[in-house]
C-alpha cells in the first residue's frame, strides 16, 4: 500500500499550533484583565469614600448655627462631596468630628464615649496661645488641628489676598489720620501701651467698645476708611497671628495699616512689604509718629500698589472653614495623634 503523504499532516500540525498559540494569548489577556481588575478592587478606595465626606461638627463654633442642610459646600463654594452635619446620633457615620476649643467643655462629659474605627478628630482653634486656656487636658485626643498657623493640618487664615487682574487702585477720601477699633482693652497688653505712648504725639480717632464709641456692623468700615492709616494692633504676639484687624478693618477699608504683631517677616509671607507699616520699622514711637504726620501724597499712594493686582478675601463664615476640611482630606497623614496640644501650640 502507498504511503499517505506528509503535506496534510504537516498542515494540520501548522494549523494546531496556530490555534494553539492564539487560545494561549486569549486565555493570558483574560487572566491579566481579571487580576487587573481585582487589583483596583483591592487598591482602591473605601466604597465608602465614593459617597460624600461626612463632617460632623460636634459643637458649632458660633453661637447661631447656619443653614448646613443640603450640599451647602457644592452650593456656597464650589466643594463638592462634602457634607455637614451638627447631628450626634450620626457619629458612626462621620469620617471627620470637628471640636472647635471655644465649645469644649473642662470635663469630658459631652465628648464621646468612644471613636469609631477610622474616624478622625479635628482640634479647632483662632483664638492665641495667650487666649487659650486648658489645653493641658486634650493630649492624645485630636488626629488634626485646624488653626490661622501655617503649619497647621488644615489652616484656616482670618484673610488672604487673591489675584485679581482687573482690579484698580481706590484710596477712599480721607478726613483723619489714625483711627483704632478696639472692644477689649487691657492695660497689660502691648499694644495699650504702644497705642497709650503714640498717642502723646499724634491724635488717634479711637472707636469701639473700649472707648464707648461701639460701631454697627455696616458703619466700621465706612468710619475706619476715612483714615489714612489704622492701627492694626493684635492683643498677642504669635507666629502667624494675623487677624481681620488687618484683612478687614483696614486693607479691605482701603487704609494703611500699622501693624503690631509678629516680626514684619512673617506679614510678608502674606502680604507685599510696600503694603503696610510694622510698628518695628521705627526706633522710636516719635519716629513712627513723624514718619506718618509728614508723608506725602506721592509716598502714600505707594502703599496702595497692591491693589492692581489683588483683592482681599475674608474668611468670616464658618461653614467655608469647615467645608475646607473636605479639601484637605485626601493629602492629611492618618494614624497620627497629637500627644501634647499645648506644647504644640505654644511652639
Amino acid at each position: 500500500m502507498p504511503l499517505a503523504s506528509p503535506l496534510p499532516r504537516l498542515l494540520w500540525g501548522q494549523s494546531s499550533v496556530k490555534v494553539v498559540v492564539t487560545a494561549g494569548v486569549l486565555i493570558t489577556t483574560l487572566w491579566n484583565l481579571r487580576c487587573f481588575l481585582n487589583l483596583s478592587e483591592v487598591s482602591g478606595e473605601n466604597p465608602k469614600h465614593n459617597e460624600p465626606l461626612m463632617v460632623l461638627v460636634w459643637e458649632w463654633p458660633s453661637k447661631q448655627v447656619p443653614n448646613i442642610s443640603g450640599d451647602v459646600c457644592h452650593e456656597l463654594y464650589g466643594i463638592p462631596g462634602c457634607w455637614l452635619t451638627t447631628e450626634h446620633r450620626l457619629l458612626g457615620r462621620a469620617d471627620v468630628v470637628v471640636f472647635p476649643h471655644t465649645r469644649l467643655q473642662p470635663g469630658r462629659d459631652r465628648m464621646p464615649k468612644e471613636r469609631p474605627p477610622g474616624q478622625n478628630w479635628v482640634w479647632v482653634s483662632l483664638e492665641s496661645p495667650s487666649n487659650t486656656k486648658g489645653l493641658e487636658g486634650w493630649n492624645q485626643t485630636f488626629n488634626w488641628v485646624m488653626t490661622y498657623r501655617q503649619d497647621s493640618d488644615i489652616f484656616i487664615p482670618y484673610g488672604k489676598l487673591v489675584p485679581n487682574w482687573s482690579a484698580t487702585v481706590n484710596i477712599p477720601p480721607k478726613t483723619s489720620l489714625v483711627s483704632w477699633v478696639i472692644s477689649n482693652y487691657h492695660r497689660t497688653q502691648k499694644r495699650a501701651e504702644v497705642y497709650k505712648n503714640l498717642s502723646g504725639y499724634l491724635h488717634v480717632n479711637v472707636y469701639g467698645k473700649a472707648n464707648k464709641k461701639p460701631l454697627c456692623k455696616d458703619c466700621l468700615l465706612s468710619t475706619t476708611s476715612k483714615s489714612k492709616f489704622y492701627l492694626a494692633f493684635e492683643n498677642s504676639i504669635h507666629q502667624d497671628y494675623i487677624t481681620e484687624k488687618l484683612w478687614r478693618n483696614s486693607l479691605m477699608a482701603g487704609t494703611v495699616p500699622v501693624v503690631l504683631g509678629p516680626p514684619r517677616a512673617n506679614y510678608e509671607k502674606f502680604i507685599p512689604a510696600d503694603s503696610f507699616i510694622h510698628v518695628d520699622d521705627f526706633g522710636s514711637l516719635a519716629e513712627l509718629a513723624t514718619f506718618l504726620k509728614t508723608m506725602n501724597s506721592s509716598r502714600y499712594q505707594q502703599f496702595f500698589a497692591w491693589q492692581k493686582s489683588y483683592s482681599v478675601k475674608l474668611y468670616d463664615d464658618w461653614r467655608e472653614r469647615i467645608c475646607t476640611i473636605c479639601t484637605a482630606y485626601p493629602s492629611l497623614p492618618r494614624g497620627r495623634i497629637y500627644p501634647d496640644l499645648e506644647s504644640w501650640f505654644n511652639s
